[in-house]
């Protein structure tokens, strides 16, 4: 290739520097800093280098290539193999690559590495991998050039590990890298060149030097070798070493060894037969079908050989059909030998790269005598193969997704043509000779270039299905339709369609099927279709539709905009009809009149009444009336055979007083979100024949009274009578009710659940959230229990049995603010997959850390009818360094893994991609396209859909206005609320919702199918995973920045499934009347529950307190003020571990385990409830005072006598301020003196072990000087630390740490750095509000201070302090005399200057409990101080 001299010289210098192994630094062309998966020995290749430089300093398994090695030390991180970017080049090198970002670095592997991806896990990653060479060069580089330069006979690329392909000669790798890379969403040069200089996107996109070799291919299409091998059954021959071979459909056997020169013995197996041999080792015994059978024996070496032969061969024999299967092998050329198989009758060569010439070519596909069926589909042939048109004997043939632009005439040879499939290319038009193919009855035209319907049709009177959806026919003429009379079924979806034109009054009378789903029409009159059987019309712009009812059965018209339905005469054959969503008023007249009607969907209309004649048909088995405006239902005048009706969402306040005694077949009712206070009796007298099975009756106003009338349906399985105004349910009704298997009573009034519910032994699922039960139900006993969901209750204790249920599967018992859990149930609840429980009580640390952010949060997932949860959310509210938050929900649809997965990565991918670029658009955009490679590199093949929402201030002002960026991909949403009123933030990339999208993946010739799904995958266009359907589903997030402001009241996410059944309006409502944020995500999901939801379900609700002017602070709060109910402590999900009674995960997927050393009183006490101060007030405590850089707080450092002033503080308590660090110590420097003391609030002990939980002033500082040994050595500290951005270990001494004007003193034996990642700092700052809990040894000694100080450099931040005198420490009375005597040699600290705060009531007005706010901790030493001068340790 071209290049300039001075960069090969540079490059040269750089490969003979750094073979000396010294790892350098600096900067690298991967500045990201993620792991690659490489080992010591690779070879990095200026392409153009001359193979001469340097010769005599080459080594390594370069050498033999005259590829260049480096041979380096490489500096190892974390697992095995994985390696930092920044010893990948030497600083030459690099400076080359970053001269232009049109040179790049392309990952050559060779042939044995395995093409798949690696898989996840440790083991994975020490695989050796001696052949990866980094080969430098430019996007103008061709293959030719990289091949003669290394003397290479090719280069191959492979996509998703899946198929690999031969790259042209005139191909350019480095380009075709960057254009992928740019087609997946990245757009900044800079940032392609890196990421394609990453390894880990071999997962992805990956070139090869040879043709890698895959042995379970090479099985499958071929099996050859030298055995010892005996004709016939007799023994009259004798054994002879021959050469055999096993390909397609027969045994070849050389009659020379070691040759194939002589004459071969050809044996089909199809029919046959293939027998072990007993009385010989290893031997099998081929035996061909029919009379004249020939049988050879052939004895195999070793046991590998034998059954990997048996194996092959077995499938061969028990074919019915001479069938070779050779797709998604990547093959360029059938083999040889499989011409010898002139049998074969159906021949499968899909998803291959199938080239014309070569011995094995399609030019020789016609020496197939007997060949009927060819498929050639997905092989990027460009051209139509005319060869195949010379196989006469062709009677199905599939050339879809090929790149064809143009049929050719020899097509008219296959005379014998019965299906032929073009689908999936780039056709316009078809030549008149197709019309000579009498015989062919099946035509495949979709996803093509069509404008209008191909006049050859005519002429083709076998075809009765026209297949033309997805191409561009604007307008359909139905006298076109009249002239091809063989057509029986039409298929336009996806078309574009306008007009539907009826210009001729002759009648259309074949056409029985029309598909035209997906287009553009307004109008549509398809009253000359006198036949119409069937009709889908779904997601157009209907505003009338007339169609002739003469044989119509099936009507499908949902998603328009319809007011009226004509159908003319009366449809006495439709059976089926949907209309929903539409804006019909009423019912046309003509619906009571159908004879035949069985299932009527009318939902998401605008009716008002039901016709009395309807509900009373004889042949209506189905209604779903739901979503309307209905006020009352009609009369049921006699027995009818209606077996589902729903009516939620109406305005109901009664139902007809003889439903259940008339319609004796109901078996499913939905009346949920009405105004119902009672329901019907089931029957007239005390037997009742109801054969009711699921009844929903959620968002009413029933009472207790009801239950009552529900003992007559002694059929029922699901009960749902959530959020109605029972205060308590008769026990002596509960317990009839012995076949019920699911009872959801949430959002009730209940004190208990009767003891009779043990009755119900078929009960599997118990949903009782927010209601007021205060006892354990005994439900434990029941055989079949697998749900049980009792949080946000009052529970106090609960009395198990000695043994519970092994189906016990999910228990829920967050929110339960006073439970306290023994040892002994812990013990118990070991083995239940998920249990949920509270980290701590109200009064801990944990909630106080919560309380200093400005919004809150709660979280509910359900699995709904299936059996694995495949939903999962990450809730961050301290994210990051400053007042930031992170909340991010991730739909995997069946698959579970790879949300847990995003759910566990995602935030630390966010954080990184914070730290190279602070626009919204390219750090979002980033997270996304880097979690999908992740994805990859675990080797997960599906994918999920996902949203991130991530609350920030503008970096060019972090003190300033706050902002919610939010990116998704997929189908979840966040909506949030302002003044009442939803405001959507995502993007719905579903194909049914997305004409761009559903545009986007036509024009890149996806076969979507009739269920909208890519190549009947997934119905979205862009995921993370699913990276085999690139370039049709692509990871590109949709990414929109919107400030908050006061009126932001909170924040909604859900998946699709929340959202299908609950709208924005509605869901914005329901979260409004409920004041806690995880009572508001229960309610969300069992309403979608009640709706008819059955798949998982998940939502986040965020409460959001902003200030007018975007301030954090929060207003003070007397101590006179009456208080409500503490809100709900953060929950902790606990999964069993194999050796640990329990394991604690929290909703952002980290787990932390309970150590064995914590004892039983901890997990249940303490996170439960901490011990308090003993001279705690019994009355309520005050509301802690909530600061943001705005508005500093006005009490800084200094000591204040409790009652000596300061309104608004508890004497007994320290203040509480907005930052907050975690510290654990072995030594007790909590201020106590012995174990006798009562222990400090906020201070959890444990023994020996002790966390603190001290809060920081986010305040504007400086420091006096004090000590100047002691300034000092906290300078020569700071410099010589190796820890970034000011992380600091300390040993037997005291740290006091200044940053931007917050101020921490540490006291401790040793502080340790933890990493960044809010995966691992899961008890530091921003996971610890998100429910994690860490056992007291996992964070003993560590300290991790996450500030939130603004960095400006002007203004009031930058000012002399001036001291306050009410810049004073509330200090409690007990321990008032040890603290002045600790700080009595320590200098004073001057506070800055104070404004005035702004705030805003936040929309739950929840007391926050009472915690262990400090200012300072007091330490058993004088402290350092700095002099005047700040130094960043913020994270």
């Amino acid at each position: 290739m071209a290049m300039e001299d001075e960069d090969v010289n540079a490059a040269v210098v750089a490969t003979n520097n750094t073979q000396t192994g010294a790892s350098k630094k600096g900067g690298d062309v991967g500045g990201t800093g993620a792991c690659i998966d490489r080992q010591p020995d690779k070879g990095v290749h200026p392409a153009g280098l001359h193979q001469t430089a340097g010769r005599g300093s080459r080594s390594g398994p370069g050498a033999a290539t005259g590829i260049r090695v480096l041979k380096r030390n490489m500096k190892r991180n974390g697992s095995r193999g994985c390696v930092t970017r920044k010893t990948r080049f030497g600083s030459r090198e690099r400076d080359w690559l970053k001269g232009d970002t049109q040179r790049g670095c392309v990952c050559l592997y060779g042939a044995t590495v395995d093409p798949q991806p690696p898989a996840s896990g440790p083991q994975a990653s020490s695989t050796p991998q001696t052949d990866l060479q980094l080969v430098l060069c430019s996007t103008s580089t061709t293959v030719e050039e990289l091949c003669a330069q290394r003397d290479g006979k090719g280069l191959y690329v492979q996509l998703h590990g899946d198929l690999v392909r031969r790259l042209d000669p005139s191909e350019r790798p480095l380009q075709i890298l960057y254009d992928y890379l740019a087609s997946m969403g990245y757009a900044d040069p800079v940032r392609v060149q890196q990421e394609a200089a990453n390894s880990d996107l071999s997962c992805l996109i990956r070139f090869y030097s040879e043709h890698p070799v895959n042995a379970d291919q090479q099985e499958r299409t071929l099996l050859k070798g030298v055995f010892s091998v005996r004709k016939g059954k007799t023994q009259l021959h004798k054994w002879a070493e021959r050469k055999v071979i096993l390909c397609g459909t027969c045994l070849i056997v050389a009659s020379v060894k070691d040759s194939l020169t002589g004459k071969l013995h050809i044996l089909p197996l199809v029919g046959g037969k293939v027998e072990e041999v007993k009385r010989r080792l290893h031997c099998l015994m081929f035996s061909s079908a029919g009379s004249q059978a020939q049988t050879y024996f052939v004895n195999f070496d070793t046991l590998a050989d034998y059954q990997r032969w048996h194996r092959q061969a077995s499938k061969v024999v028990s074919q019915t059909v001479s069938m070779v299967d050779l797709s998604c092998y990547s093959l360029e050329a059938v083999p040889e030998y499989l011409f010898y198989s002139q049998d074969i009758t159906h021949l499968n060569l899909r998803h291959n790269f199938m080239s014309l010439q070569g011995p094995g070519g399609l030019l020789n596909l016609p020496r197939f005598s007997q060949l009927k069926s060819l498929n050639l589909s997905h092989n990027r042939l460009g051209v139509f193969p005319e060869c195949v048109c010379e196989i006469l004997t062709l009677t199905e043939l599939n050339l879809s997704c090929n790149n064809l632009h143009v049929v050719p005439v020899q097509i008219g040879n296959l005379q014998s043509l019965q299906t032929l499939s073009l689908d999936g290319n780039h056709l316009s038009s078809l030549p008149e000779e197709l019309g000579g193919l009498s015989q062919l009855n099946s035509l495949g035209l979709s996803f093509n270039n069509f404008s209008h319907i191909p006049a050859v049709l005519e002429r083709l009177s076998a075809v009765d299905k026209l297949a033309m959806a997805g191409n561009r026919v604007e307008t359909l003429e139905l006298c076109t339709l009249a002239i091809m009379s063989h057509l029986k079924n039409i298929d336009l979806r996806l078309n574009g369609l306008r007009w539907v034109k009826s210009e001729s009054p002759d009648a259309v009378s074949q056409v029985t099927q029309l598909d035209l789903r997906d287009n553009c029409l307004a109008t549509l009159d398809l009253s000359s279709i006198c036949n119409l059987e069937t009709l889908h019309c779904q997601r157009n712009q209907l505003v009338t539709l007339t169609l002739s009812g003469f044989t119509l059965r099936m009507l499908h018209a949902s998603s328009n905009r319809l007011t009226t339905v004509n159908i003319y005469p009366v449809p006495n054959q439709l059976t089926h009809m949907e209309l929903s969503q539409n804006l019909l008023e009423y019912l046309p007249d003509w619906v009571c009149d159908c004879r035949k009607i069985e299932m009527l969907d009318i939902t998401h209309n605008l009716l008002s009444e039901l016709p009395s004649r309807l509900l009373n048909s004889l042949s209506l088995r189905k209604l779903l009336a739901g979503n309307n405006r209905l006020q009352r239902v009609p009369d049921l005048l006699d027995h009818v055979p209606l077996e589902a009706l729903d009516l939620q969402h109406n305005r109901l306040a009664e139902l007809p007083e003889s439903l259940f005694y008339k319609a004796l077949n109901l078996k499913f009712l939905n009346a949920s979100a009405n105004a119902l206070e009672s329901i019907p009796p089931s029957s007239q007298s005390e037997e009742s024949l109801s054969t009711l099975q699921e009844l929903y009756l959620t968002g009413n106003n029933l009472n207790e009274n009801c239950g009552a009338l529900l003992v007559g349906h002694q059929n029922l399985r699901v009960l749902h009578i959530a959020y109605n105004q029972m205060l308590s349910f008769p026990a002596s009704k509960l317990s009839k009710l012995e076949l019920l298997e699911e009872l959801d009573l949430s959002g009730n009034k209940l004190k208990t659940i009767p003891s009779t519910v043990s009755s119900c032994k078929r009960l599997h699922t118990l949903i009782a959230h927010s209601n007021h039960i205060t006892v354990f139900p005994e439900i434990l006993n029941l055989p079949e229990i697998k749900l049980v969901d009792l949080s946000c209750n009052e529970l106090t204790e609960i009395q198990l049995p000695d043994s519970l249920p092994a189906t016990l599967q999910d228990l829920d018992l967050t929110g339960n603010n006073s439970l306290m859990l023994e040892h002994k149930t812990l013990n118990l609840f070991s083995h239940i997959t998920t249990l949920k429980l509270d980290q701590k009580s109200t009064t801990t640390a944990g909630d106080s850390l919560s309380a200093s952010t400005p919004w809150n949060h709660g979280y509910s997932e359900m699995s709904g009818q299936r059996n694995k949860l495949c939903v999962s959310v990450l809730t961050v509210d301290r994210f990051g360094d400053g007042v930031e938050a992170c909340y991010g929900i991730f739909d995997g649809d069946r698959n579970e893994e790879v949300p847990r997965l995003l759910q566990c990565t995602m935030g630390d991918v966010l954080c990184e991609e914070l730290q190279h670029s602070s626009i919204d658009n390219v750090y979002m955009c980033n997270t996304f396209l880097t979690s999908h490679r992740k994805l990859g590199m675990a080797g997960q093949k599906l994918g999920a859909s996902a949203l991130l929402c991530y609350i920030h201030h503008k970096p060019s002002d972090p003190g300033g206005y706050l902002s919610l960026t939010v990116a998704n991909v997929g189908t979840c949403q966040a909506v949030l609320c302002r003044d009442g009123r939803p405001v959507p933030l995502s993007k719905v990339y579903s194909l049914e919702n997305c004409t761009e999208e559903m545009e986007r993946v036509k024009l890149s010739k996806a076969i979507i199918t009739e269920d909208n799904k890519v190549s009947g995958v997934t119905c979205c266009s862009r995921l993370l995973g699913c990276s085999y359907l690139s370039p049709w589903v692509l990871p590109k997030p949709w990414v929109h920045t919107e400030p908050l402001c006061s009126q932001d009241e909170f924040l909604i996410l859900g998946n699709r499934a929340l959202f299908e059944w609950v709208s924005y309006q509605e869901a914005v409502c329901t979260v409004q009347a409920v004041r806690d944020p995880r009572a508001a995500a229960k309610k969300l999901c069992s309403l979608a529950q009640s709706y008819g939801c059955k798949d998982n379900i998940g939502a986040v609700v965020v409460s959001l307190h902003i200030g007018v002017d975007s301030c954090t602070c929060e207003p003070p709060v007397s101590t006179t003020e009456p208080r409500g109910a503490p809100p709900a402590p953060a929950p902790v999900t606990v999964t069993p571990g194999p050796s640990e009674p329990a394991t604690l995960s929290s909703s952002s997927g980290i787990v932390s385990e309970f150590s064995s050393e914590t004892s039983a009183s901890e997990v249940g006490s303490e996170a439960g409830s901490t011990a308090s101060d003993e001279h705690q007030s019994s009355g309520p405590a005050p509301r802690p005072e909530r600061r943001c850089s705005l508005h500093p707080a006005t009490t800084l450092c200094g000591i204040m006598v409790p009652g000596s002033g300061g309104s608004g503080t508890h004497p007994g308590l320290f203040q509480r301020q907005p930052s907050c660090a975690t510290f654990s110590s072995n030594q007790s420097d909590n201020g106590l003196d012995s174990d006798d003391e009562a222990p400090l609030e906020g201070v959890i002990s444990n023994g020996s072990k002790l966390e603190v939980e001290v809060d920081i002033h986010c305040c504007a500082f400086q420091l006096r000087s004090g000590s100047t040994e002691s300034a000092q050595d906290f300078d020569l500290e700071k410099r010589n630390s190796d820890y970034p951005n000011g992380k600091m270990r300390r040993q037997n001494s005291v740290v006091v740490s200044a940053t931007n004007g917050c101020l921490l003193a540490v006291c401790g034996r040793e502080i340790a750095d933890l990493k960044k990642s809010p995966s691992t700092c899961s008890l530091f700052g921003k996971k610890l509000s998100n429910g994690s809990v860490v056992a007291p040894e996992d964070s003993h000694n560590l300290i991790e201070v996450a500030l939130e100080a603004p960095k400006k450099k002007s203004g009031y931040f930058n000012a002399p302090a001036q001291q306050d005198p009410e810049d004073q420490l509330i200090v409690p009375p007990s321990l008032e005399q040890e603290v002045r005597e600790q700080l009595r040699g320590q200098s004073p600290l001057v506070s800055g200057s104070s404004i005035t705060p702004s705030f805003k009531e936040p929309v739950w007005d929840h007391p926050h409990p009472p915690a262990f706010p400090s200012n300072m901790v007091p330490g058993p030493g004088p402290a350092p101080f700095l002099q005047q001068e700040v130094y960043d340790t913020a994270l």
